[in-house]
Order: C-alpha cells, then sequence, then structure tokens
C-alpha cells in the first residue's frame, strides 16, 4: 500500500501534535503514532512547562538557569532562542485550550524545580503533561487536513539508499522521500511518501532496566536516523530523575514529580538524615545530574536499595491539591505521602542527545526535521533543566513547521520508490530469543552505563552489547518482522551510541560522571 502526504509526522506527543496543527493549513498530514495517539511520553509529564510569565523572573535568569544545568555544554544561540520564544508558545498551548492552574488572584500558579532561580513551571495540578496531550489531541481531531495513523510503527526511513544509491556517513547529500510503517493491526508495510517529514518518537529510556519512560520510549527515531546516515550526537546524556518511586514490581517506574521537591519535600536516608548538604548548595533543588549522582553515593554507601523523600511537614490540604496522582499513587500501595515518607530511587528518565538539528530543527539529512525527546537542539547540554523538555518541543516544531511550510511547494514527492519487499522472510516461533537479549541489553546498561561510569565498565558493555547487535542482526534479517524485533534492534543500536560517546568523552561532565575523571558531585568541595 502506497500513500502520499505533504508532510508526514512520526510520534504523537506534543511535539508531533503541535507540529501537525502548525502546517495543516498548508497541505496534507500523516499522524504515524506506534500506538493509542494519546500513549506518549507526554502524557505522563507531571512536573510542567517552564516559561517567564511574571516579574521578578526574567528571560536572563532563565537563560542563565539552563546554561548552569547544562555544565557549559549548551549552545547559548539555541538557548536564547528557546526562551525568548517560550512564552509566546505557552500562549498558543493556553489559546488551544490547555488549563493551567491559577491562585486565587487569577494568576498562573507557578512552581518551582531544580535549578531554577525563581518560580516559572507553569503545571495543571500534577497532570501537566495529560492535559496538553489532551488538548492538542482534540484539535487535531477536529482538522480535516490530518490523518491519524494509530498502531502503525516506523521501521525507517526511506532515502536515495532505498534506490539502490550507495549512502553513507559522508554522503552530503542523504534526502528522505517519507518511511515504512508496519501496520500493527494487519502486519503490512506501508510505503508512506511524503514530502517532509518529522520525526517525533521520543526517547530511549527502555535501554534500562529501570525507567519512568512509558514501554514505547525505544529510540526508534534515534535508530532509524543514524541507520539512515544521519548524524547523532550526545547520546552520552542519559538523564535519570532523582525520585522514582521504590516499588520494584512495576515497569515502567512511578515518577514523584521534582515538583515535590519545589514544593519543600526533602531527601533523606533510610534513617531519616538529610544529606543533601554535604553536596550541594542548593539541597534537594540542586539540578538532577547531581542529585542523583548523591542519591547513587547515599545507596552506594548505605547499601540500602532505596532512600526517602519526605512530605510530613508541608500543609496536608496544599500537598494533596497539588498532588493529587502521586499521593493517590503511593496509597495505593500503603503510603500515605501526609504521615509517611515516600521511597524513591533514581530512574533513567530523558535523552538528552539525539538526532542532531540546527536552529529550525533540520537534520543532516534534507526534508527531514525532528523535535522533542529525539532530538539534540543544543539546549541541554550535559544536562537537562527541569521543565524545558516541553517547552523545547514547542519552539522547535514551531520553528520546523514554519521552515517547512516555507519550501512545501518546491517539493516533489519521489515515485519511483519501491515497496517494502519482505520475500523469503519467516515467522520468528521463539520469542524468547527477543525478550532474553532485551533483558540481557538492560542489565548490561543499568549495570556498567548508569549514573556512574568507569572506562572498564564501558568497554564490558561495549563487548557484550556487540554479542547482541550480532545475534540480533541475524535475526531481523531472517524474520517477518515483528515491532518486539525492530524494537530490540533498535535499542541496541541506541546502546551502542550511549557507549561509544561515553567512551570517547574523556572527562565527567554533566550527566556523564566517570571514575577515571574524578570530579566533585556538587558545588561543595
Amino acid at each position: 500500500m502506497r500513500d502520499r502526504y505533504d508532510f508526514l509526522v512520526i510520534g504523537s506527543g506534543i511535539a508531533g501534535l503541535s507540529y501537525a496543527l502548525k502546517v495543516a493549513p498548508y497541505g496534507k498530514v500523516c499522524i504515524v503514532s506506534k500506538d493509542k495517539i494519546e500513549n506518549t511520553a507526554t502524557k505522563y509529564a507531571q512536573g510542567g512547562i517552564a516559561t517567564v510569565m511574571y516579574t521578578p523572573d526574567t528571560y536572563e535568569k532563565h537563560i542563565n538557569d539552563t546554561l548552569i544545568a547544562g555544565d557549559g555544554l549548551c549552545d547559548e544561540k539555541i538557548v536564547r532562542i528557546t526562551i525568548t520564544e517560550s512564552t509566546d508558545r505557552v500562549k498558543e498551548l493556553i489559546q488551544w485550550g490547555v488549563d493551567f492552574d491559577k491562585t486565587e488572584s487569577g494568576k498562573y500558579d507557578l512552581g518551582k524545580e531544580g535549578g531554577h532561580s525563581e518560580f516559572r513551571v507553569l503545571h495543571h495540578k500534577d497532570q501537566t503533561g495529560l492535559e496538553i496531550e489532551r488538548t492538542l489531541i482534540k484539535q487535531v481531531r477536529k482538522h480535516p487536513n490530518i490523518e491519524v495513523l494509530e498502531n502503525h510503527f516506523a521501521i525507517d526511513i526511506i532515502t536515495q539508499h532505498h534506490l539502490g544509491i550507495e549512502v553513507n556517513r559522508r554522503t552530503k547529500d542523504i534526502c528522505c522521500y517519507g518511511a515504512y510503517v508496519l501496520n500493527k493491526d494487519t502486519q503490512d508495510i506501508h510505503t508512506i511518501l511524503a514530502k517532509t517529514t518529522l520525526i517525533a518518537t521520543g526517547g530511549a529510556g527502555n535501554v534500562y532496566s529501570t525507567t519512568t519512560s512509558p514501554a514505547i520510549a525505544t529510540g526508534d527515531g534515534i535508530a532509524m536516523v543514524y541507520r539512515a546516515k544521519g548524524q547523532i550526537t550526545g547520546m552520552e546524556f542519559m538523564q535519570f530523575h532523582p525520585t522514582s518511586l521504590y516499588n520494584p514490581s512495576e515497569h515502567p517506574s512511578f515518577l514523584i514529580s521534582e515538583a515535590v521537591r519545589g514544593f519543600g519535600g526533602i531527601l533523606k536516608t533510610q534513617k531519616g538524615e538529610e544529606f543533601m548538604h554535604k553536596y550541594d548548595t542548593r539541597l534537594s533543588l540542586a539540578p538532577r545530574d547531581i542529585v542523583a549522582r548523591a542519591m547513587d553515593n547515599e545507596l552506594k554507601m548505605s547499601g540500602d536499595d532505596f532512600l526517602y523523600l519526605d512530605c510530613r511537614h508541608l500543609d496536608k490540604e496544599d500537598l494533596l491539591n497539588h498532588f493529587p496522582t502521586i499521593y493517590a499513587k503511593c496509597l495505593s500501595i500503603g503510603i500515605d505521602i501526609r504521615k509517611d515518607m515516600i521511597p524513591v530511587v533514581p530512574a533513567a528518565h530523558y535523552t538528552c542527545g539525539g538526532i542532531k538539528v540546527d536552529e529550525f530543527a533540520q537534520s543532516s539529512i534534507k526534508n527531514l526535521y525532528a523535535t522533542g525527546e529525539c532530538a539534540s537542539t543544543g539546549l541541554h547540554g550535559a544536562n537537562r533543566l527541569a521543565s524545558n523538555s516541553l517547552l523545547e518541543a514547542l519552539v522547535f516544531s514551531n520553528r520546523a513547521s514554519q521552515h517547512a511550510v516555507a519550501k512545501i511547494n518546491s517539493i516533489d514527492i519521489c515515485e519511483a520508490i519501491p515497496d517494502w519487499d519482505a520475500e523469503g522472510m519467516v515467522l520468528n516461533e521463539e520469542m524468547v530469543l527477543v525478550t532474553q537479549s532485551l533483558k540481557e541489553l538492560q542489565a548490561i546498561m543499568s549495570n556498567y552505563v548508569g549514573i556512574v561510569r568507569s572506562n572498564l565498565r564501558l568497554q564490558r558493555a561495549f563487548d557484550r552489547s556487540e554479542i547482541l547487535y550480532q545475534e540480533t542482526e541475524a535475526l531481523y534479517d531472517r524474520s517477518i518482522l515483528t515491532v518486539k524485533i525492530c524494537e530490540l534492534r533498535n535499542l541496541i543500536l541506541v546502546s551502542y551510541l550511549i557507549i561509544l560517546n561515553a567512551i570517547d568523552r574523556k572527562e565527567s561532565i554533566g550527566l556523564h560522571f566517570s571514575l577515571d575523571y574524578p570530579r566533585a558531585i556538587g558545588n561543595i568541595h
């Protein structure tokens, strides 16, 4: 089956949906969602979206906080673009219908999170992402130019490679013509041809055993672009959220929003002792990389499996009003956050690196854009500032839409692309090969490429993952395609990029902390 569109969007989170709404007046749009349209990482974003709304906050303060969190590796030009355009983008969300919380006086109720010097995080209780996703889906469903393909999995983007033309990493004119997409319900593989394509597939948290990322976060977009010889950067910077709920039987891990610490929650050991004063003057509201490493250090010294987040001293009514979802979740496993401390551990949370893009979200491949968690704009540097991710997606999806719309009429659909060739493939009847390889990969990454690394651990991870890569490629080459095989293949490729980038990074900086390059955990020496 072949379909033709002006704008192909792969991913249905805030990045993909906001872009689709912006380009829809100018052509035919197709949104490919690997699951139900609402099942995205955006849906699970609790804390909020950061932007400058009122004095005494300023753009310069937000810019400076972002640069500090990024540990010297942010692209300052990109930071300035993002922050100075932030207020207008958030106001567009409000115009679309997003209902951010307000105070009794009618002003927006702004929160404060780790690394922020002012209160600037807009939120909808502790369900901000869900509120944004719900609103954008409602707008998308109403637009006559937007078609949504749910339960469709993008296998690969189409380039001149599929025309039999050699493409390598030195090729300068690689061009994207669309994507091959698997219909999960029928198992048919569609050839979707498009003038322009946006990758908005989210992150890769599931390379780790413990993650707050939904099961769909398997690095698909990053892997597709790398296979197409596009540029990927910064993959060593995988952010671990300091506070996921310690509940070992649950996957993904439930996130205890950083906004809880912004509200006054305090990290403590199992003995009930505070410890962040030993690492950073900002205490529990230091940037995430610092807090996660401090927690990792405390766990290693004590031998405990978890630490605590203490909210017992906070106003009980305000606590429940601000965090009803967190309260209900904890209560479901016997923890009343009004009188019990919350057991927490760090968990893989956000992919700060990804598909390298410019200020208009253009990748190194012509007519291919990338926004959201799968993209590396230069905003986050070595560590993402809390609540800058939803903001980044909005800003760069808007910029991508402007760039794509400006050139859409000068691009022709490439009709010469062949359909997917599945001749000779057989059904894999041993899914244990896939499930076991995934468990091995996640164990390798969690044990050797986690919050703290070393050259020895990284080399061991590289060697072990190379075996998994060879086995999985052989399985892929002879199997009728399934989502599970494709996801495993993508995760192995992403893990390879994380390991390789980490080996090449001969320093401890931001989220990449190596025992071979000693550095203080926080700002206290």
